[in-house]
C-alpha cells in the first residue's frame, strides 16, 4: 500500500536529485521538513518495500520500483501546475503550494484527461519539463544557471527553482521568470549580478542568482521580449528550442 507519506518521500528524492544534490537523510530532512527520527523511520519501511536503497554511505537512491511511482507522482504535480496556469490563470509563483495539496487527490481517470487535454511535452509554468531533469541535462541542452551568466550578454530565462514561494514571488516582481528576457549589466566583487528586465534594474545576490537557469539570447531569436508566464507559449518555445539544439 503507497501511502501518501510515502509518496512524498519518492517524489522528494527524484526532486532533490534533478537539483544535483546528494540524497541523504539530511537532505530529505530539509526537503519535506520533517525530523531526522521521522527520515529514519520511513526509509526503514521504504527500504523494506523494496522502493529505495540506502548505501553504507548513507546516500539514498530509488530502486526502478520507487523511481516508477516517484516519476507517476511527478507527472501528475506537473500537470496539475499547468492545468492551474494555462486553464484557470493561476500566477505562476503559486502553482507548486497548491499542486502540492491536490497532487495525491487526482484520480487516475482524472488525470489521463489532464494529460490528453495538456499532452506530456509541454512545461510547467517555472520552465520545467515534464521529465524530471539534472543539471547535466540542462547544460547539454545549452542551458547554464543565471549565475554563471557573463556580463554585457542578454539571456532568456529557461526555468526557475520552484520550491521556495518567497524567491518566486520576489523574481517576479523584478521581471525574473520563465520566458522573460534579461540582459546581465555587470558582475560585481560582491559576487552580485546586476540586470536590466523588463521591470528596470535590479541586482541580484548569488544565492538567488543560482536557482534560475537561462539560454543564451541569440539561441531565441524568435521569442518575444518581455513575455512573461501567463501565457504558457513563450516558455515551451524556449524549452522546445533548447531541447532542439541539444539534441543536434
Amino acid at each position: 500500500m503507497i501511502t501518501v507519506s510515502k509518496e512524498d518521500y519518492l517524489k522528494a528524492i527524484l526532486e532533490a536529485e534533478s537539483e544535483g544534490e546528494t540524497v541523504i537523510s539530511a537532505t530529505l530532512a530539509h526537503w519535506l521538513s520533517v525530523s531526522a527520527p521521522a527520515v529514519t523511520m520511513a526509509m526503514r519501511r521504504l527500504k523494506r518495500d523494496g522502493l529505495v536503497r540506502v548505501g553504507t554511505d548513507g546516500r539514498v537512491g530509488l530502486t526502478s520500483a520507487g523511481r516508477k511511482i516517484a516519476r507517476k507522482l511527478a507527472l501528475r504535480h506537473h500537470l496539475i501546475e499547468r492545468m492551474l496556469a494555462e486553464m484557470f490563470g493561476m500566477e505562476w509563483y503559486k502553482v507548486h503550494d497548491e499542486a502540492e495539496r491536490l497532487e495525491h487527490a487526482v484520480s487516475p481517470d482524472f488525470e489521463c484527461k489532464l494529460l490528453a487535454r495538456l499532452g506530456k511535452q509541454g512545461a510547467c509554468p517555472h520552465g520545467s519539463l515534464s521529465e524530471r531533469e539534472s543539471p547535466r541535462s540542462r547544460r547539454r541542452r545549452g542551458l547554464r544557471l543565471l549565475v554563471e551568466a557573463e556580463a554585457g550578454q542578454d539571456y532568456v530565462v529557461s526555468g526557475i527553482y520552484e520550491r521556495d514561494r518567497r524567491l518566486l514571488e520576489f523574481l517576479d516582481g523584478h521581471g525574473i521568470r520563465p520566458g522573460a528576457d534579461l540582459h546581465v549589466s555587470g558582475k560585481n566583487y560582491d559576487q552580485t549580478l546586476t540586470l536590466s528586465t523588463d521591470r528596470g534594474r535590479v541586482t541580484l545576490g548569488r544565492s538567488a542568482a543560482e536557482r534560475v537557469w537561462v539560454a543564451s539570447r541569440h539561441r531565441h531569436r524568435g521569442s518575444t521580449k518581455g513575455r512573461g508566464p501567463d501565457s504558457s507559449r513563450p516558455i515551451q518555445a524556449v524549452l522546445r528550442s533548447s531541447v532542439a539544439t541539444g539534441a543536434r
